[in-house]
């Protein structure tokens, strides 16, 4: 089991219970969005062990498991930040492998993953099946986009300063986010306005010590 700082805990059992008083019943979504380095994975796992404390049943998914093949994510160019907002992810393929089946309940299966990134290749589908009242947790960029509206019950944004955001994936990747990746998000946000759509904010510059805030006292 995973061990928490109290702050921590404290600030994942708040968001768990929170959302577990308006939406424990029946099949349910949850987003956990921010920006390359934000630690949405890192949160996303924390959260979905405090969500299942008391017997809840949580399933993980990322977008990143549904990217498209290399060769349609790039068709605009190996720079360009439209590409890689517009082209990054197969939403139809997340939606008909996953939120719809998740959604249905019962006996209908779902896969939680169907891209290998790295290796630019499918892979083989792993179909589960889950109780009647189950949370399926999804972490990773863009996920409140206008394809996506109205999907999630709820949504965490996570609030992390560029220079953290870019210390991260220098650690993670070797170098900091590509002005591709950096303007394709800068158009996420113009239009969608991810923040203002989150039913939460949590700045996460911090991994053991989260701090959710709100919106109008920032």
């Amino acid at each position: 089991m995973a061990r928490f700082t109290p702050l921590k805990r404290d600030v994942l059992d708040s968001l768990a219970d929170e959302f577990l008083h308006n939406y424990g019943k029946g099949r349910t979504f949850l987003a956990v969005d921010g920006v390359d380095g934000a630690g949405k994975t890192h949160f996303a796992d924390a959260l979905a062990e405090r969500l299942g404390r008391n017997g809840h049943a949580v399933f993980r998914a990322s977008i990143d498991g549904f990217h498209r093949p290399r060769a349609e994510r790039y068709v605009k160019g190996p720079d360009s930040a439209e590409g890689f907002y517009a082209d990054s992810f197969d939403y139809d393929l997340f939606r008909r492998v996953l939120v719809e089946p998740f959604r249905l309940g019962g006996s209908a299966g779902f896969v939680t993953a169907a891209w290998d990134v790295a290796r630019d290749t499918a892979v083989e589908m792993a179909w589960q099946t889950g109780p009647q009242d189950a949370t399926l947790i999804v972490d990773g960029i863009f996920l409140n986009r206008p394809q996506l509206r109205g999907l999630w019950n709820y949504s965490i944004w996570l609030e992390v300063p560029r220079e953290i955001a870019d210390a991260r994936l220098t650690t993670r990747d070797g170098a900091p986010a590509a002005q591709r990746y950096l303007d394709g998000q800068a158009l996420y946000l113009a239009e969608a306005d991810p923040r203002a759509r989150a039913t939460a904010i949590v700045d996460n510059s911090d991994f053991d010590h989260p701090r959710r805030i709100f919106a109008d006292s920032c």
